[in-house]
């Protein structure tokens, strides 16, 4: 083999190799590129998941003080039933006393 022929020989591999390299240097970077974007959609993902899991304990937590505040106010209106009822037989018993007191008076002053 004559020496410009195994030059041209060489040149050649080269030329492979570098074509070789440059396909895998290429596909490298598109594969780098497509994990990019899978991490980005997985963490776009994630966001939007923990964003429905925020809204929807939030919810939970609406109704849950929802509840409370009708149970309050349902005990709210239980006392307040409970002291007018207490508070009306107490005004019956404060009008007898004071009818008696009343009447006491006038018995006394009736028999001066």
């Amino acid at each position: 083999m004559a020496r410009p022929e195994v030059l041209d020989r060489i040149k050649g591999a080269e030329d492979e190799a570098d074509d070789i390299v440059a396909e895998a240097e290429a596909e490298r970077e598109e594969r780098i590129a497509e994990a990019r974007e899978e991490a980005d959609r997985i963490r776009e993902n994630a966001r939007e998941e923990a964003k429905a899991l925020k809204e929807e304990r939030l919810e939970e937590a609406h109704e849950e003080i929802d509840e409370e505040r009708e149970e309050i106010l349902a005990e709210g209106e239980s006392e307040r039933e409970r002291l007018e009822a207490h508070a009306a037989e107490n005004r019956e018993k404060a009008v007898e006393y004071t009818v008696d007191l009343f009447t006491e008076a006038v018995n006394v002053q009736s028999q001066t």
